[in-house]
């Protein structure tokens, strides 16, 4: 799915009065969100007879948008009462489930077309001006320092700057949001800047990882229990889903939650109810609803091990964090961010270590880069920090990279790469040493135990550097 930062330029497009039909709170609430920033008025309704009755009380209304599957009266039946009311009123259906398309074809002389949840909000705002006939312009001219990104954050990458427009976009409303990518990524960097820039900051941020709970355990976390429920329930706990009242809760690797849960949690993603685990007592929690996974969700849905309703139920938006080799302009600002955290001095990366994380595909993304880091800034026990003092397997695989990447069928060693860099650079500053070892961000002391390291392993130095004297510039 892709989302963009679209801002309405009221100046150049007719505003519009739009009206959003959807029995759920957050899919209204996101697109109601979205559509009012793009200068539309926007009024909603959570049933098919309630939009009837906007239509009827609300004659200015231009378009309607509608999902397809409510109860009592679904978007199909909404739609031909709709038209029998106004005639020439353009309705577009939204769904989130495949085999409703032939339904929606069938029936396409009433709706001028159809779009597959979660919604495309570019796409979104397409058929609206198609539909309307109103002008659609886009200003994109958000820039990363608009964002007002923590200093934490980086975002030096256009995929990563992207992912926090993304959040941007949504985080104002109240829709749910499925946060996927690879385990590391940085997805519950995502849930935070969502809860960060949502009306809701004041309140909690909850975070409960379902993978790391054990499954007879799991319910209890989520819901609380009752004194005695269970062996072990000596008192009374609140869950927290109440914990988060208020505020979010961030439901990290819920494709590992069991089955025996979803169908509890998607009742609370439905009206945000729930029991205490010993209890008959309904309780309600205003939460809003953030969960992440590193699984195919759409695969484990086909295979019948997540329910299909609570899927569409979670996936209102869906934002992806690609994995750092996607991205690999953040990597070193990271890996100084890390190694500054690490390390009590200015620790400074020598250009054979530079190219190491640069070469590097980090399968274990951003946690595995931190803990590289760590141990590279113990391991280096000064400023400087070598390709040396990183874990052995990262240092081979990018010697293997680099290897493959130049076309050679021997290996090479990370040492030559740094040789090869140091001399460039020695040639570039006419063979100052000083001037050198400036550039390269190293002490002059430590280029002149390279040059030397470089000697005895029988690589020659160029003649010009050799005439300036062990003691040279």
């Amino acid at each position: 799915m892709t989302l963009s930062h679209s801002k309405k330029n009221r100046s150049d497009a007719s505003p519009l009065h739009l009206l959003v039909v959807d029995d759920d709170a957050g899919q209204r609430s996101l697109l109601k969100s979205f559509l009012e920033g793009q200068g539309h008025t926007v009024t909603t309704a959570d049933s098919g007879r309630a939009a009837l009755d906007r239509i009827q009380d609300t004659p200015d209304i231009a378009m309607m948008i509608s999902d397809v599957r409510m109860p009592e009266m679904d978007g199909l039946e909404t739609l031909r009462r709709a038209r029998e009311l106004r005639k020439d009123l353009p309705v577009l259906m939204v769904t989130a489930y495949a085999d409703i398309r032939d339904a929606v074809h069938a029936m396409r002389d009433g709706a001028v077309n159809y779009l597959e949840k979660p919604i495309d909000l570019d796409e979104l705002l397409d058929a609206v001006g198609r539909a309307t006939g109103a002008t659609v312009s886009r200003d994109r001219s958000l820039t990363i320092e608009d964002l007002r990104l923590p200093p934490e954050i980086i975002a030096k990458s256009p995929a990563t700057y992207q992912v926090f427009r993304e959040i941007a976009l949504v985080a104002p409303s109240e829709s749910r949001i499925l946060i996927t990518g690879e385990s590391g990524a940085g997805k519950e960097v995502i849930a935070d800047m969502v809860h960060t820039w949502s009306p809701r900051k004041e309140g909690p941020l909850v975070k409960v990882n379902c993978a790391a709970i054990p499954e007879n355990l799991l319910e209890s976390e989520l819901f609380g229990h009752r004194k005695g429920s269970f062996t072990g329930a000596s008192e009374h706990r609140i869950g927290r889903f109440e914990e988060a009242n208020g505020g979010t809760i961030f439901l990290d690797e819920i494709g590992e939650m069991p089955p025996s849960l979803q169908a509890k949690l998607l009742r609370v993603t439905q009206d945000g109810v729930f029991q205490r685990v010993g209890s008959n007592t309904p309780v309600h929690s205003d939460a809003r609803i953030l969960a992440a996974t590193n699984q195919n969700l759409d695969k484990l849905v086909q295979t019948g091990h997540f329910r299909e309703d609570l899927f569409y139920r979670l996936n209102v938006i869906e934002i992806y964090m690609p994995p750092l080799r996607e991205r690999r302009a953040d990597i070193l600002p990271m890996a100084t961010r890390f190694a500054a955290e690490f390390s009590p001095g200015n620790p400074r990366f020598s250009a054979a270590l530079t190219a190491c994380l640069e070469l590097y595909d980090w399968p274990g993304n951003v946690r595995e880069l931190r803990n590289a880091m760590e141990r590279a800034t113990l391991m280096a026990r000064g400023e400087l920090i070598l390709p040396e003092h990183l874990p052995p397997r990262i240092r081979a695989k990018a010697i293997d990279t680099y290897a493959d990447e130049t076309g050679t069928n021997s290996v090479k060693r990370m040492d030559e790469i740094e040789r090869v860099v140091i001399l460039q650079t020695l040639r570039e500053k006419d063979f100052n040493r000083t001037e050198t070892a400036r550039a390269l961000g190293i002490s002059r002391r430590a280029l002149i135990y390279k040059l030397q390291r470089f000697a005895d392993q029988g690589h020659a130095i160029e003649s010009e550097e050799t005439k300036k004297g062990p003691s040279g510039a």
